[in-house]
């Protein structure tokens, strides 16, 4: 193809760097937005039940609280505690102990004989077997409900600026691992001129050390991220010596061996292999790197599969293997978009067969990842209502419709393909013909000058041949077309793969179904705010008014209870004194009292008024509004 004078725009430098600043900003944008939204990772084994349950009143004080969780955990010697409602312990510190039984995985910890009366809260943490930190807190009355000082913690485990670094670890593990394997893969199997071209070069490595950096970072933090969320205790050595002795902190430290290995592949593919010169030996060289490459690859792929989603819940012996394919042919694809969109952007040589070997090697990528994801997705979400009505469906739905984009935006990079020409060979003869007028001219220089006049030659056709092949690929029409539906297919490949790796923190939806189902008889029942007008006359002067009383959320357990009291003509009015009592004449609960604080003229408020069990509750309110002037009104409400 002759050469063309480029086409009037941007610069030929100005391109990539602005297609390489639309990306950067893109993921930017993706990350923030979504790392803002999904909050600290989700559990994957849930609360299923108590005992004492959640706001229940029981009449004599346990000798035991005992936890149910849907799936298996890993608990230490403080991950249940029981507090009074002074905030003092009420367990015997003992530590959990396994009660389990066959499928019920369940925990108790021994209480202290003699306990008062009062309201007591049950704090617990743990880790859930696929690695994710869960944590939560409830609270149980012995005979009366009482105020306490303990505040029910508002974040879980997993939260905070450690759980932020440590999601941002978890993304840039995902995106290294893409990008080395992807890039690796790309350039024995699509690209091997691409060994010796140094943009490649650098996208490998960058994978290699982005992903390197990120386990580092969540060994380090994986002791503050499931336990305390302080940053000073990642260099507690007994916090990091118990990780190591924990499924995920084994993961990690296997990844940072094989990544080891990588490094040296990486080294032979970038040096020996791209500076074989006897073809014979480069395929041999070639067989025995897609080799040794595949195993460490594969072995990198399970140190996630062996420690996340795919080793818990059902069939994990199929499960993980077909985790470990998924990863990787994700990898094959993406990394090699990223590979191809580089080759494309940064390098002259690339052309039209290599481009079409990259879309037969991302068409068995998404044939492995729609077989693999079919599985995954009945196992992960076991229903039509968990596809829709949880979290983890509604990413994967998301998931799928981006893959489906995805799909659309390399039909047409395919359209360009066919139609992309390799201007190599003309480029080739010139440079030929150029050298053999560079010789002619070195053979008229003295012989003492020749070799460093030959050698400032060689330097200017290098660059002469660099130019003009630059000039050539920014001005062909097919190449722009496909680079600009590259880009867009990137683009869309960065939005997916930050969903493909929330997907990974969300809970499953199967599980999250069953640990509903499991905990809905002795979770707190479910209601609404409750809203009741008493009109009251105490009999003396100013003594006729109105009671507004509001409780939030009108269930079980701990509610907020606000009050408010309007005189005859409409505006708020102060009374010397307010009293409520709450009573349950069916269960033979109660008066239950609650004295609630001033907050304004007219208002006042009462926090944390615990309701046992659900029901018609009778609402009594005493009002006074002179030292001689009371009254007593009652109303019923159903509450949960």
């Amino acid at each position: 193809m002759s050469a063309t004078a480029p086409c009037a725009g941007p610069s030929p430098i100005r391109r990539p760097l602005a297609a390489a600043a639309l990306l950067a900003t893109l993921a930017c944008l993706v990350f923030g937005l979504l790392l803002a939204g999904a909050g600290p990772a989700s559990a994957h084994a849930a609360l299923t039940g108590s005992d004492p349950a959640d706001g229940a009143v029981v009449d004599t004080a346990p000798q035991q609280v005992t936890l149910s969780f849907s799936e298996a955990i890993a608990v230490g010697d403080d991950s249940i505690r029981v507090l009074d409602p002074s905030g003092k312990r009420a367990d015997t510190e003992a530590g959990p102990e396994e009660l389990s039984e066959g499928s019920t995985v369940r925990y108790g910890v021994s209480l202290h004989s003699g306990l008062p009366d009062g309201t007591y809260t049950v704090a617990w943490q743990a880790i859930s077997a696929d690695s994710h930190p869960i944590s939560g807190a409830f609270t149980f009355s012995i005979g009366v409900p009482s105020e306490t000082t303990v505040a029910l913690p508002s974040e879980g485990a997993g939260g905070g600026p450690v759980g932020f670094l440590y999601d941002i670890a978890r993304y840039t593990a995902y995106g290294g691992f893409a990008v080395l394997v992807g890039g690796s893969a790309f350039v024995l199997v699509c690209w091997r001129g691409g060994a010796a071209s140094l943009p490649m070069q650098r996208l490998v490595v960058r994978g290699w050390l982005a992903l390197t950096g990120a386990t580092l970072v969540m060994l380090l933090l994986r002791h503050p991220y499931t336990g305390s969320g302080k940053f000073a205790d990642a260099f507690d050595l007994a916090g990091l010596q118990s990780v190591l002795d924990t499924k995920p902190g084994a993961a990690l430290v296997s990844r940072l061996l094989l990544l080891g290995a990588a490094a040296l592949f990486t080294a032979v593919l970038f040096g020996t292999y791209a500076r074989r010169e006897d073809e014979r030996e480069r395929k041999d060289l070639a067989f025995g790197l897609a080799v040794g490459g595949g195993v460490v690859a594969t072995g990198i792929a399970a140190t996630w599969s062996m420690s996340e989603h795919a080793s818990t819940g059902i069939q994990t012996n199929i499960a993980m293997p077909v985790d470990i394919l998924h990863l990787l042919a994700v990898a094959a694809w993406l990394g090699g978009l990223a590979s191809l969109l580089v080759a494309l952007y940064r390098t002259p040589d690339i052309g039209s067969a290599a481009v079409r070997r990259f879309s037969a090697v991302a068409f068995g990528s998404v044939a492995v990842l729609a077989a693999t994801g079919i599985y995954q997705s009945w196992r992960q979400v076991g229903s039509w209502t968990a596809l829709t009505g949880t979290r983890y469906g509604q990413l994967l739905i998301l998931k799928v419709a981006l893959i489906a984009l995805l799909l659309g935006v390399a039909w047409f990079s395919r359209r360009w393909t066919g139609r992309l020409t390799d201007p190599a060979a003309a480029e080739e003869a010139r440079g030929d013909a150029a050298g053999s007028d560079a010789a002619g001219e070195a053979d008229d220089v003295p012989d003492d000058v020749a070799p460093e006049r030959a050698a400032q030659l060689a330097r200017q056709r290098a660059a002469l041949t660099a130019t003009k092949k630059k000039r050539i690929r920014d001005a062909d029409p097919e190449r722009s077309g496909l680079r600009r539906s590259v880009l867009a297919e990137a683009a869309v490949a960065v939005v997916l793969l930050v969903v493909t790796t929330m997907l990974t923190s969300a809970e499953p939806g199967r599980t999250q179904e069953e640990a509903a189902g499991s905990s809905a008889a002795s979770a707190p029942a479910a209601g609404g705010p409750v809203n009741l007008s008493l009109p009251f006359d105490t009999g003396g002067r100013n003594g006729k008014g109105t009671v507004r009383i509001g409780i939030e959320p009108g269930r079980t357990g701990s509610n907020d209870l606000h009050v408010w009291i309007d005189g005859s003509d409409g505006e708020p009015m102060d009374v010397p004194e307010l009293k409520l009592a709450l009573t349950l004449e069916s269960k033979d609960i109660g008066p239950l009292p609650v004295v609630p604080d001033r907050l304004a003229e007219g208002h006042w408020s009462a926090s944390g008024v615990q309701i046992p069990m659900a029901g018609d509750w009778t609402i009594d309110v005493t009002v006074r509004t002179s030292d001689i002037d009371q009254v007593t009104i009652d109303k019923n409400a159903k509450i949960g």
